[in-house]
């Protein structure tokens, strides 16, 4: 087979794949570009061949391909190929045509800590990719998400990461097209900066937060931490032994919820309120942010505490 005919058969596999994704079709295409010496993207293919729960034709005869085409020479290789973390398909740009959105990433030897984070977006009608480059692109699990965010009926895209810091603080990203272009409209580190707080103990075992982008204050009753706990920095009078102050976490959630079910869903934030050290927790405070047309403005935004024994 010529250069030609490869090409012409790795179009004929793209295409059956976005009409049926066929687990048949990848591995005719990971084959394919196998004989055609195309053997990073070999390499793709077969990786979300087996994201099937039952490819074609077998896990089995998958892994030998991989394992296979894994033992080309070096110069014919490249050995710091990103492996594909996770894939999901959405019609991201709304021409009704499923699109491939994949986060690729270097895996890290004996660790579960990636390296070079990559957002690539396989587009379903002219299979040009698109490749994201994140800003904070290191950490663990990272997951996608395809849903309107926006209201328009076309699939956005969330991106989490772990970062694995003691606090569980994430790095969220969500990106639409709008346009014609695939536009970044949430950035975590974009929403700490804008939500700040003070936290402080007060006499009477009682704390409060201020959220001063929002200007509203919440008031904790610190009963439930219980005796021992209140015993250490209250007197019997319930006044404080030294003054105290404790902080808000960054970002360590966001989640998709559609709470009006109308399709569009809005974003749950969640960040952990500290109290004398980190793990000292006193709460979570609860932020449902709404697209507004031009950004993410927060809806209403609640704190939640812990229960207590009776």
């Amino acid at each position: 087979m010529d250069t030609y005919d490869f090409s012409k058969a790795i179009h004929y596999y793209y295409t059956k794949i976005r009409e049926t994704n066929h687990p048949y079709y990848w591995y005719c295409l990971a084959d394919t570009q196998a004989g055609a010496g195309l053997t990073n993207e070999a390499l793709q293919t077969i990786d979300n061949a087996l994201s099937f729960p039952n490819p074609y034709p077998s896990k089995q005869e998958l892994l030998e391909m991989q394992m296979s085409l894994q033992s080309v020479p070096p110069r014919e290789m490249n050995p710091n190929r990103p492996s594909i973390v996770t894939a999901k398909r959405g019609d991201i740009d709304g021409d009704g045509i499923k699109d491939n959105v994949l986060l690729t990433a270097n895996k890290t030897p004996d660790s579960p800590f990636w390296r070079n984070i990559t957002l690539v977006v396989q587009n379903g009608k002219t299979h040009h990719y698109n490749q994201i480059l994140l800003k904070n692109n290191a950490g663990y699990n990272p997951t996608l998400f395809l849903g309107d965010f926006t209201g328009n009926k076309v699939d956005d895209i969330l991106v989490v990461i772990d970062t694995g810091g003691s606090a569980g603080a994430i790095y969220a990203y969500v990106f639409s097209y709008i346009n014609g272009q695939l536009r970044q409209i949430f950035n975590s580190d974009v929403f700490n900066e804008i939500h700040k707080y003070d936290v402080t103990y007060e006499n009477q075992y009682r704390a409060t937060v201020i959220n001063y982008y929002l200007k509203e204050k919440y008031i904790l009753d610190l009963t439930y931490k219980g005796k021992e706990y209140l015993s250490e920095i209250y007197t019997q009078q319930g006044v404080l032994k030294a003054p105290i102050n404790g902080w808000v976490n960054p970002l360590s959630g966001l989640y998709p919820v559609d709470f009006n079910r109308d399709g569009t869903y809005e974003l749950e934030a969640y960040q952990r309120i500290a109290g004398r050290y980190n793990a000292d927790s006193l709460g979570f405070v609860q932020t449902v942010l709404k697209w507004n047309g031009q950004g993410f403005d927060p809806d209403r935004q609640n704190l939640a505490i812990f229960g207590g024994e009776i």
